[in-house]
């Protein structure tokens, strides 16, 4: 039996995740929802590995979302899990950044998965849309709030409302996509960018993520609080005093994420 979501690393500290449903769009499962759940898991507990990358596999559909056949027969609550959300992966809590490799289409429950990663590299033939509402359904992985937070939000009420697909290339100008790549090179680029960023201080890396995510929520006055205290935290440890030594013995850092 072929696995539902493959795992490899590339090079020293990016791990690749793929759904690998092709036959079935990389629709999310039972299979899917559980396997997401785990390797997340398992990501946030490797310290080797800094940034992963989600695509699907195929090359035509990152996801086409929830798996209507599994809906149909009366398994939805298997696609959700506790705690995690829908695909095991939507609300699942994580440190470290997740850039989505969209590679085509991503819909539904499909494009959410992606809304859900840190940054998004897409083909320039691909799209994104949230059909839900066509079947009588609401966008509840995340499309319904999320979109809004990252293109103008009439233009995700225009979306969400009428089922359209938004291109990649109008979202890359939206500012939703943060790299357009040629068909075949999606995966390729999002790694690139993945060692780019895995090249800088892991923990530096993880703290600035978690302040850039709380961005929306809080006050400048809060922000500003937590950041000194971030900035304290990280003055004690050993990558801190690391980065201004390499910089002064002209020499790539050797950072040990302590």
């Amino acid at each position: 039996m072929t696995d539902a979501v493959l795992i490899e690393r590339k090079g020293a500290h990016v791990a690749l995740v793929t759904i690998n449903r092709p036959e079935a769009r990389n629709a999310v499962n039972g299979a899917v929802a559980e396997a997401l759940e785990r390797i997340v898991a398992e990501i946030e507990a490797d310290g080797d590995i800094r940034v992963a990358v989600l695509t699907g596999t195929g090359g035509k559909v990152f996801s086409a979302g929830a798996d209507l056949k599994e809906v149909s027969a009366g398994n939805r609550d298997k696609l959700e899990r506790p705690g995690t959300g829908f695909g095991g992966f939507v609300n699942n809590p994580r440190t470290k950044p997740w850039i989505a490799a969209v590679e085509g289409l991503a819909l539904a429950g499909g494009c959410e998965l992606a809304l859900a990663c840190d940054m998004i590299v897409a083909s320039e033939d691909g799209a994104f849309g949230l059909p839900e509402v066509t079947r009588g359904l609401l966008a509840a992985a995340g499309g319904a709030y999320r979109l809004p937070r990252v293109i103008p939000r009439a233009i995700a009420i225009e979306m969400i409302l009428t089922a359209d697909r938004l291109p990649a290339q109008r979202a890359a100008a939206l500012g939703m996509v943060n790299h357009l790549a040629p068909s075949g090179e999606v995966v390729s680029t999002a790694i690139a960018l993945a060692e780019k960023i895995a090249g800088n201080a892991p923990l530096a890396v993880i703290e600035s993520l978690k302040i850039a995510k709380l961005s929306l929520e809080l006050t400048d006055a809060e922000l500003a609080c937590l950041s000194d205290e971030t900035q304290e935290r990280l003055s004690t440890t050993e990558d801190f005093k690391e980065g201004p030594l390499a910089f002064i013995e002209k020499r790539a850092p050797v950072w040990k994420g302590r």
